[in-house]
């Protein structure tokens, strides 16, 4: 899979289901200590996020998404091992009831 800079809410939720069924951990990483509701996240703590297995996808999200994406190539490099990902628009544009549909049940 290739991994751009940049995942919409949309995105984050289709690849993480997509992902979750080839073993890949996807998880969405807290920046501003704000979690969001409805929504399963960790705090950002480098020595957690180590233990995640090579490969991971850490998707970071601040309140607009400006930060994580300025401060995605430190990111990068303080986890080579994992794909880094900002959260488009951020926690002030995460929809806590959207979700995705089966395509057998549209």
């Amino acid at each position: 899979m290739n991994y751009p800079n940049e995942w919409t809410q949309k995105e984050f939720l289709q690849n993480k289901k997509k992902l979750a069924q080839e073993d890949v951990d996807v998880v969405l990483i807290d920046t501003i200590l704000a979690p969001i509701e409805k929504a399963d996240t960790l705090t950002y703590n480098p020595y957690a996020m180590n233990k995640y297995p090579k490969g991971s996808v850490f998707v970071f999200y601040c309140d607009t998404g400006k930060a994580t994406l300025d401060r995605l190539k430190e990111y990068k490099e303080k986890f080579p091992h994992q794909h880094c990902i900002s959260l488009k628009g951020g926690r002030g544009y995460w929809r806590k009831n959207m979700m995705l549909l089966d395509d057998d049940n549209v």
